[in-house]
């Protein structure tokens, strides 16, 4: 799934992530809106991993999606 329909129903979306990455709030999830970039920074934040780390997850994440 491109991620530009993710950013262009972050609502709907959110859920996922959250079920995904339970220590994301629900305030930082607002402020990302859908930025893949940011996501990963507060994964990486939150879980306190790598880049490399945060972006496999993503990846997982968004094979999930499609």
């Amino acid at each position: 799934m491109n991620w530009d329909t993710v950013a262009g129903n972050w609502t709907q979306f959110k859920g996922k992530v959250k079920e995904q990455w339970g220590k994301l709030t629900d305030d930082e999830l607002d402020m990302i809106a859908g930025q893949r970039d940011q996501l990963i920074g507060k994964i990486q934040e939150a879980y306190g991993i790598g880049r490399d780390e945060a972006e496999r997850q993503m990846e997982g994440f968004e094979r999930t999606l499609h």
